[in-house]
């Protein structure tokens, strides 16, 4: 097996940009508006790429512990920020620091226990290993725990007055939102599930496929892959169960009646 993977030429990357404009043409020929956000969405996604490919040179040629736990604490950020944009529904100050607390509460306990126990890295900074991993535990756990605040709000705006009748009948807040908080807890869940369902069999994954296009045996491959899918599934597990079991009572006051 190789182990020198095959460069892209310049042309040939540019050509792949054919299929973003038959994508806007199609839009633009439906009436459905999107070929701004398409073509702002495809930049962005160009040059953030680009910068990113240059700063992972620099700190993997040079591994400094600071520099990466800067880039970390940055993916924290703006995943917790972009999951305040997403939901797009009004949220209150005690939400948003549950939000918060849930996602560097969940990414960073299952990173360090997938750095220290299951795959044991060394040194623990290691640049190659750390970025990439915590990149997929944090946007995988942005992406569960976005669906579960947006299900959590709906399902007790739509269920308000079912929640008030079991509060006047003596319910607490817990027993009053239950449905509601285990339907958010499933939805942000479902797609990671749906996820291990199909892996191997409907598609492969990018960490796999890249380790294989590396030359990589794909045994090893595979060994890596798992314990990816198993973190990415245990952070947005993790994460969700945080936000869920704290996020229902900033809907309630200290005399736990409801506050909506």
């Amino acid at each position: 097996m190789s182990n020198v993977i095959k460069d892209i030429e310049f042309w040939r990357l540019v050509a792949g940009y054919l299929f973003i404009l038959l994508l806007i043409v199609f839009v633009k020929w439906r009436g459905l508006k999107r070929e701004k956000q398409i073509i702002v969405s495809t930049a962005r996604m160009t040059i953030q790429l680009i910068l990113v490919g240059y700063i992972l040179t620099y700190i993997i040629e040079q591994p400094n512990p600071f520099p990466i736990l800067l880039i970390i604490i940055l993916m924290l950020w703006f995943a917790v920020y972009n999951t305040y944009k997403q939901v797009a529904i009004p949220l209150s100050r005690k939400l948003k620091q549950i939000i918060a607390i849930s996602m560097a509460a969940g990414s960073i306990v299952t990173l360090l226990y997938f750095n220290f126990v299951v795959i044991h890295f060394q040194p623990w900074y290691e640049p190659q290993y750390l970025i990439p991993i915590a990149g997929m535990i944090i946007g995988n756990s942005m992406t569960g725990i976005t669906l579960g605040v947006k299900n959590l709000i709906e399902g007790i705006q739509r269920e308000k007055q079912l929640i008030e009748g079991a509060l006047m009948l003596g319910a607490t807040p817990e027993a009053a939102t239950k449905s509601v908080v285990n339907s958010a807890f499933d939805s942000a869940i479902l797609p990671s599930i749906n996820s291990l369902v199909g892996m191997g069999i409907v598609f492969l994954p990018g960490m796999m496929t890249g380790q294989i296009l590396a030359g990589i045996s794909p045994l090893i491959a595979i060994e890596y892959q798992i314990a990816v899918l198993l973190g990415i599934t245990g952070s947005v597990a993790l994460t969700v169960m945080i936000f869920t079991y704290f996020g229902y009572r900033t809907f309630f006051n200290e005399r736990d009646q409801f506050d909506v």
